[in-house]
């Protein structure tokens, strides 16, 4: 029988597909302003690919046996530069909860962030993910340190106000780059999908972090 970390993390994951693949037309029209219109579809096919391959999995799994079959079914369907970044990040998660039935949340999100952040070699300020996936991983630190019982309303608002921080900035990375001074204004749509995906990680891993 799967752990209750393993159950809820590929609940997360359904929950994630779920979402992203009903915001899936609004993420290609948020990336139509400043790229190639694709997110949405880039997406969508992603994580049905990661809830399919997961459904396939013995009862007796880890929580890091969960990220890495992730982050190869993502790489499998999508070859573009989100495939490589996700699978990173998934990757570097599975080694944070190496050894360990528990699913820690702040490893966890450090572990995606920071796996994120080495593959494309960014960091926050550059609309991009990162400004929803930095903030969420600092955020739960500070929650631990703070009110660990408030661990994913700390995360949710962090990762909520580092997507909204993307209209104000220029793309310096990606196909929006391109636009330059033209993607002021407009929200990055990779930062979206991102707090689509925070988001399905509180409504799933919620206030009972603590029996994970």
């Amino acid at each position: 029988m799967q752990d209750l970390g393993s159950k809820r993390l590929i609940a997360m994951f359904s929950q994630a597909a779920a979402a992203i693949d009903a915001q899936r037309d609004h993420l290609s029209d948020l990336d139509g302003a400043i790229a190639d219109a694709d997110h949405g579809m880039t997406m969508s096919l992603g994580f049905r690919a990661v809830t399919s391959a997961l459904a396939k999995l013995d009862a007796e799994v880890s929580p890091s046996e969960v990220f890495r079959t992730a982050a190869k079914a993502f790489l499998d369907a999508v070859g573009a530069s989100t495939g490589p970044l996700y699978a990173s990040g998934f990757l570097n998660a599975a080694k944070r909860l190496d050894g360990s039935d528990v699913l820690d949340p702040a490893a966890m999100l450090e572990g995606i962030a920071a796996g994120i952040a080495a593959r494309g070699k960014g960091s926050r300020g550059e609309k991009t993910m990162l400004d929803v996936w930095l903030p969420a991983a600092e955020a739960a630190q500070q929650a631990l340190r703070e009110n660990p019982a408030k661990l994913w309303a700390y995360v949710r608002q962090a990762a909520a106000d580092g997507a909204e921080s993307t209209r104000a900035m220029m793309a310096v990375r990606g196909r929006a780059a391109r636009v330059g001074e033209r993607s002021i204004g407009h929200i990055d749509p990779g930062a979206v999908s991102a707090l689509l995906i925070v988001e399905a990680m509180a409504g799933t891993m919620g206030e009972n972090t603590e029996n994970l």
